[in-house]
């Protein structure tokens, strides 16, 4: 069977990895003569004896690789050392817009702070577990300043919000507010 030349194209996939794995992958990659791409940011260290600031993956668990999805170059992407699986739905891996490549490339190299996230979604229920507003619930707004949330409270038609670290907070999705 002959595959169409839109088939053939050379397209971004994301590739889920092993915890911790996405140097490795990267590196075995591009070992591979495969394009790879890992996204990184500049953060400060979470050690306890020091704080250092150092390049950590903007999306952990994750590597970028252009590929057509010619089945042996499949096969090898899969066999790379802490590679797990190609995204996608039951049909296949699903491509990333070049687009929105291009827009990563351009803000991690600006090296500027990149606020990302995923624990929260807006309007989620949540609390403060420790801190000076420790026992405040109320729902999650949005990312603040480097690893902050907003909390929203509303209480007689009126509002307050305040800025917390995000390892204060906790998601009580059952808990009606």
């Amino acid at each position: 069977m002959k595959r169409s030349s839109d088939e053939l194209k050379r397209r971004w996939y994301v590739l889920h990895t092993k915890s911790r794995f996405e140097n490795v992958v990267r590196d075995n990659l591009e070992g591979k003569r495969l394009e790879a791409f890992l996204p990184k940011m500049t953060v400060v260290s979470k050690r306890k004896d020091r704080r250092a600031m150092i390049k950590a993956p903007v999306f952990p668990g994750y590597v970028f690789v252009r590929t057509d999805l010619d089945p042996r170059e499949h096969v090898e992407i899969l066999k790379t050392t802490g590679a797990v699986r190609l995204i996608g739905v039951q049909t296949g891996p699903v491509p990333v817009p070049e687009a929105q490549i291009e827009s990563i490339r351009i803000m991690t190299a600006a090296d500027a702070p990149i606020h990302t996230g995923d624990r929260f979604r807006p309007g989620q229920q949540i609390m403060v577990m420790s801190g000076p507003f420790a026992g405040v619930t109320g729902s999650f707004v949005r990312h603040g300043a480097a690893g902050r949330v907003v909390v929203y409270i509303q209480v007689l038609g009126r509002f307050a919000a305040v800025e917390v670290e995000e390892d204060e907070v906790e998601i009580f999705p059952d808990k009606p507010f």
